[in-house]
Order: structure tokens, then C-alpha cells, then sequence
């Protein structure tokens, strides 16, 4: 338990991280939106990280936060979009959003077993981290709900996608 939960605990640091750097590096006809709409994310996010952190003190298990320990245990690429237009930023953020939800889902799967306690704190910070993910993809989506970036696989791809404004 006390794996996944660092696990989780280095997502989440990377992913308020991820959301900081976008937050100061969109730039287009949308910028005040979405700079605006990405600063209540960060802050969710770093709650979650504090959450995460102290539930596992409370374990007994010594949470580890240095940016050293994420980058070498992270299973994830960094990050690679710089300043770019809020579409390809957004873009490339569902696709984060994609794999932070999917790993919270597997970190549910394996504490539920475990501890209900812990799983149900898993479960608010999943159901937050979706309703972020629809924020995101209400400007990624098309009339009729299709996704700009359908069929990408890594940030750059739906970043390109979205940029193009084409939904597949």
C-alpha cells in the first residue's frame, strides 16, 4: 500500500507541476480562460498532494516529496510542451489528465482491497481530477462531442490535433 500511494504522491506533485507550467505558458485568443480556469486545478491538486502526504504519515509510512525521488521513480515522460496557444496546451493536458485518472483507477483496484478508508480518499481526489479533465475537454470537443484530439496517444500528438482544430 505504502508503493502506491508514493506512486500517487509523485503523480499528483507532477501533475500540479504540469498544470503550473501550462498556467504560465499558454498564450492565444483564450489565454485569460484558460489561465484563469487552470489556477483552481493547481490548487485542488496541491490539496490532494497534502492529503495523499499526510495519510501517509498517517500509515506509517514516511512520504517522500523531493523532485529527485519523482523523476527516478516516475514511469511517465516529462512534460514537453512550452509556450504555446491554449488549444495545444489543453490537448496535451487531456492526455495527462488521461493517465493520472487511469493510474488513480488502478490505485482504487489495489487499496480497496486494503483499506476502505484510504480508497475512498482515492476515489474524491479521481472525481475531482474528472471533472478537471471535463473542463479541459469542454474546449477540446466539437458540437457534436467529439474531441479535437481523438486517437492521440501522447501529449505532443493531441497538442498538434488540437492545434489543428480538426476533430477526428
Amino acid at each position: 500500500m505504502g508503493k502506491t500511494l508514493q506512486m500517487r504522491l509523485h503523480a499528483l506533485n507532477d501533475l500540479q507541476l504540469t498544470l503550473k507550467h501550462a498556467h504560465w505558458n499558454v498564450v492565444g485568443p483564450d489565454f485569460i480562460g484558460v489561465h484563469e480556469m487552470l489556477d483552481p486545478q493547481i490548487d485542488a491538486v496541491r490539496a490532494m498532494v497534502d492529503e495523499t502526504a499526510e495519510r501517509m504519515a498517517t500509515l506509517g509510512v514516511s512520504p517522500v516529496g523531493t523532485p529527485g525521488a519523482l523523476v527516478s521513480t516516475r514511469t511517465w515522460d516529462d512534460y514537453d510542451i512550452g509556450l504555446a496557444d491554449t488549444s495545444e496546451h489543453l490537448g496535451a493536458l487531456d492526455i495527462v489528465y488521461d493517465g493520472v485518472i487511469s493510474s488513480e483507477r488502478e490505485a482504487i483496484d489495489t487499496i480497496g482491497k486494503i483499506d476502505p478508508i484510504t480508497e475512498d480518499m482515492l476515489i474524491g481526489h479521481t472525481k475531482q481530477l474528472e471533472l478537471f479533465q471535463w473542463f479541459v475537454r469542454a474546449h477540446l470537443e466539437n458540437a457534436s462531442g467529439r474531441l479535437a484530439t481523438r486517437g492521440a496517444a501522447t501529449e505532443s500528438a493531441a497538442a498538434a490535433k488540437s492545434a489543428a482544430k480538426k476533430p477526428s
